[in-house]
């Protein structure tokens, strides 16, 4: 990984300061026993534009620099925010360094504790970073590497695109926090998932005893876990033009299903496991966009599988309850609701495939 930073590097400090040699910058942020601290490091190009200094090779008289380091501490300051997960961090700069070498500015800083985690010199248990350091120029980027207890853990790059990213320190606490993020979000995927939700109201309308009935979600549960680890630990991932479509047959499906069934006849544990496998990769496509921590991803996946069976249970016991009141009130009312609800099960299922292969329009 440390190649990662080798061109850049080698252009740093290389190129002349007459033009507008390298769009980089680098951040360094260390998390140890003394809590966390960093070093930001720009070129004396982009300080010297936004500060107005003319020629920019000024800043490295170390006279000049020391002059205007208050000023650039500020600026930078504004563009530069370190959250501890919820509360922002307070930066606490040190004396500025000039690197005539990389015609660089070196700024180091200690970070102040978050009124969430005490007063103590403790590391942040998350460490969120949005930067956005030199907007003037478009095609600036910033090289973050972030240390725990001296090891490289992770590296990023930050632009225009991009411009946040979140940590997650190896203590208990970021685990802890790890497994709070990731719980959430299966839990709010599932329950803003439309088509997962219809597919399993759709196995729910024919009701059936209980024990049925946690076969079918667990027989669910257990092959969307398999594709999302599959799919999140990049041994296979089909791409979401194909599985948009996949989930939305599996609506339609389970809706005919339910139509052609017969007494005695009852597969939905085998169907429900079959497509849960597509929809597998349908939550691993969400999963992959959310900035999964690399020293927790079995924590990440047991997370957010773990919400997102909680967001079904929740459907569940809804539905089937609602259900099991309907029939016990009167037998033929279950019946209708069942056979309704399956056509319009068919008919949202038939929607979503037509729109997400001719349209592209859909959305997991």
């Amino acid at each position: 990984m440390r190649g990662f930073w080798l061109l850049p590097a080698l252009v740093l400090c290389a190129a002349p300061a007459a033009a507008h040699p390298v769009p980089f910058s680098y951040l360094d942020l260390r998390l140890g026993a003394d809590g966390l601290t960093g070093t930001l490091t720009v070129h004396v190009f982009d300080a010297a534009h936004d500060l107005s200094i003319d020629p920019p090779e000024r800043l490295l008289d170390p006279s000049v620099a020391s002059s205007r380091a208050a000023a650039l501490q500020s600026l930078l300051a504004s563009r530069l925010s370190i959250t501890d997960g919820t509360s922002p961090l307070t930066i606490a700069w040190a004396p500025l360094e000039v690197l005539p070498d990389k015609q660089s500015l070196r700024l180091p800083f200690g970070v102040r504790p978050g009124s969430n985690w005490g007063q103590t010199r403790v590391r942040p248990p998350i460490v969120g970073l949005t930067v956005a350091l030199f907007p003037y120029d478009p095609k600036h980027q910033t090289f973050v590497n972030v240390y725990e207890d001296s090891a490289l853990r992770q590296q990023v790059i930050l632009d225009a695109s991009r411009e946040s990213f979140e940590y997650y320190s190896g203590s208990p606490r970021g685990t802890l926090a790890v497994v709070r993020r990731f719980v959430g979000a299966g839990i709010h995927h599932i329950l803003i998932g439309p088509d997962h939700l219809l597919f399993l109201v759709g196995l729910l309308l024919l009701g059936g005893t209980i024990r049925r009935l946690a076969l079918v979600v667990t027989a669910f549960t257990l092959a969307h876990s398999i594709t999302l680890s599959i799919a999140a630990l990049n041994l296979f991932s089909p791409p979401s033009r194909l599985v948009e479509p996949l989930i939305a047959l599996s609506i339609v499906y389970v809706g005919i299903d339910n139509l052609m069934v017969r007494s005695g006849r009852d597969v939905r544990v085998w169907i429900a496991f079959a497509f849960g496998l597509v929809h597998g990769f349908g939550f691993a496509s969400v999963l992959r966009e959310m900035d999964l921590p690399a020293r927790a991803l079995g924590w990440t996946l047991f997370s957010f599988n773990v919400g997102v069976e909680i967001g079904q249970l929740l459907v569940v016991v809804l539905v089937a309850s609602a259900l099991a009141a309907l029939r016990h009130r009167s037998e033929a009312a279950g019946r209708r609701l069942a056979f309704a609800g399956s056509l319009v099960v068919v008919v949202a299922g038939a929607f979503w495939f037509v729109e997400r292969v001719f349209f592209a329009g859909g959305s997991l």
